[in-house]
């Protein structure tokens, strides 16, 4: 949503200096059109352009990242959408009651791991194994999994694969929570120190109460 909203402000930003630009060179300065034009076209790519140097530039600073580490981190969750795709695809193509709470809960899991890394991409370190691993494994399993549910005939050795499979994924899903918790530590720490500070200052403030 940010990108979204950083990428419409790039685009105004660039489009109104332009629009002033030709007006001004063509009313103002007497230029003629096709060269009001080239001033404003060149104006309209050094605003959008500098303007997109400037964000990486502060998401870099408050990330803490180099320009590399940026460029890998970006490579990583640009791969990571792809496979968040075909595991929806997957999980919705089994149509399985017994299944669909826990398909639902796994894809919330991984799009919210997602979207936090993408929000902040120095914490893609604290969740390597979810990119490195986890993930494709549950996206190899589903896919697995609804490939062998989806057939019309079932014998005794293709049920004791969907049962093992069906166990698997859900072992996967415990260690994606596990992933999310890990994201999350330090804003739970973070927390809960700001919650012994506050219940301190309550404390002190109902002592000092109780001794007026």
């Amino acid at each position: 949503m940010k990108s979204i909203l950083h990428f419409l402000i790039r685009v105004a930003a660039a489009s109104s200096v332009s629009v002033l630009l030709w007006f001004t060179s063509f009313f103002a300065f007497n230029q003629t059109f096709l060269l009001s034009s080239f001033y404003a076209a060149g104006a309209w790519i050094v605003i959008y352009l500098g303007g997109k140097w400037y964000g990486t530039y502060m998401i870099l600073k408050d990330n803490q990242l180099t320009r590399r580490e940026y460029a890998y981190i970006k490579q990583n969750l640009q791969e990571a959408k792809l496979k968040i795709a075909r595991l929806r695809k997957a999980l919705f193509a089994v149509k399985n009651i017994q299944t669909i709470k826990q398909n639902i809960e796994i894809l919330r899991i991984v799009r919210k791991i997602y979207m936090i890394t993408k929000n902040e991409p120095r914490r893609f370190y604290q969740v390597e194994r979810f990119y490195y691993q986890n993930l494709d494994s549950i996206v190899e399993l589903t896919e697995k999994y609804a490939f062998l549910a989806s057939q019309p005939k079932r014998n005794a050795k293709l049920e004791v694969s969907l049962s093992d499979t069906r166990m698997t994924i859900e072992q996967l899903a415990k260690q994606l929570e596990e992933d999310l918790y890990d994201l999350l530590k330090t804003d739970i720490d973070h927390l809960e120190f700001e919650l012994d500070v506050a219940k301190t200052h309550l404390r002190k403030a109902e002592g000092g109460k109780l001794n007026e």
